[in-house]
């Protein structure tokens, strides 16, 4: 799954809301705020990711492959009591 995709972007962004209030309250330094940024696209990606897996379908039982009738082996044996038989 590419992480730039729109919404990997857009969790990382809500995810990130805080951290950028954090350092627009200067509670974060500039520094601390931009490392902290790419671990909110990352942490936005594994929610994806996670969200994604449990939310798709079952994949469908696959059916199985219809074979011809087996047919009955006729032995040697069997010959012989058809033969007699007649």
């Amino acid at each position: 799954m590419n992480p730039l995709r729109w919404d990997v972007l857009l969790v990382g962004f809500v995810l990130a809301v805080p951290v950028l209030a954090l350092g627009l309250r200067g509670d974060f330094t500039t520094e601390e705020m931009v490392s902290k940024l790419p671990w909110c696209l990352l942490a936005g990606w594994a929610v994806v990711a996670l969200v994604r897996a449990v939310l798709a379908p079952p994949k469908p039982a696959p059916t199985p492959k219809r074979r011809p009738a087996a047919r009955p082996v006729v032995t040697r044996d069997d010959e012989d009591e058809e033969s007699a038989a007649a």
